[in-house]
């Protein structure tokens, strides 16, 4: 009978022990998460946390944010994050977003409309050529939408992401950098080291957020995530918020991104609409 060859994990260990301390603490095995690169920044989510290298959005990095329809989830899933960032003082650079950042929904959500800048760009080419000079140069957070970016594009944001530093202060660190695209271009390749698909939850105020790529082991299922405005959380029936609560004919107009920053009509604001919703009912139900 031949010989039989010793585990490949036993193998795997001797390796590392055979190799020297720092060289050891430098490799990391793709059945784990792996290390940020730089930094990592908090998503606001802990469950979210919980899943991505690092413990939160990645650094010097670039992120894809992949969803079934734009302007819909991004500032929900990007929200805390974005605001927090903003509170310390980091600009916001959106570029080419679908509809007019919207203040009073900003504001709903925590990130103060002073730190956000707007970057008109009409054809793809300058959409392309302003989120790379921005990424180079790291003036701040950068939120791009480039639904007609191909591979070897991602790869050159990458690289501009990469090359990017922190800027002067104390939040030296490298800032993560954000591209929204749809949800088809998740059978495209992409040099992002990290890609989500989001989609509306099953319950009102809740997102699904299902991990395509991290470095690490893949991921399986999706990830369910509370996502309430911070200006709403202290008005908000705390019923509506628990599974159920809407009937479901309601909840299409339950999952409409109330937090994006943006509305459909310049003359009326998201977060108004779905508080007079909620009233309307309340007011319904008092008069049976």
């Amino acid at each position: 009978m031949p010989d039989i060859p010793p585990p490949r994990s036993h193998a795997s260990n001797s390796a590392l022990a055979a190799l020297p301390p720092a060289v050891a603490a430098g490799l990391w095995r793709g059945s784990e998460l792996g290390p940020a690169p730089v930094a990592a920044w908090a998503t606001g989510f802990e469950a979210l946390d919980g899943e991505l290298p690092g413990g939160g959005w990645p650094g010097g990095a670039l992120t894809e944010l992949l969803q079934p329809q734009p302007a819909v989830l991004e500032w929900r899933l990007l929200g805390p994050a974005l605001a927090a960032l903003a509170a310390r003082g980091r600009r916001v650079v959106l570029v080419n977003p679908p509809r007019p950042p919207h203040a009073p929904g900003l504001l709903q959500s925590g990130l103060d409309p002073h730190q956000l800048v707007w970057v008109r760009a009409d054809s793809p080419s300058q959409q392309l050529w302003c989120t790379e000079q921005l990424l180079r140069s790291a003036e701040g957070v950068v939120v791009a939408w480039l639904p007609q970016a191909r591979p070897e594009q991602l790869r050159r944001l990458q690289l501009g992401a990469q090359g990017g530093g922190g800027g002067p202060g104390d939040d030296a660190a490298a800032l993560p950098a954000f591209v929204c695209r749809p949800a088809a271009a998740r059978h495209e390749p992409s040099a992002a080291p990290l890609r989500l698909l989001a989609a509306p939850g099953d319950t009102p105020w809740t997102l699904k957020v299902r991990l395509l790529k991290r470095r690490g082991p893949a991921h399986e299922g999706e990830i369910e995530l509370t996502s309430v405005p911070q200006g709403l959380r202290a008005v908000l029936p705390a019923r509506t918020r628990r599974p159920g609560a809407v009937p479901a004919r309601h909840e299409a107009a339950a999952a409409l991104p109330q937090p994006q920053g943006v509305a459909s009509e310049p003359s009326s604001s998201p977060v108004l609409e779905r508080s007079d919703a909620v009233g309307r009912r309340l007011h319904a139900r008092a008069a049976h």
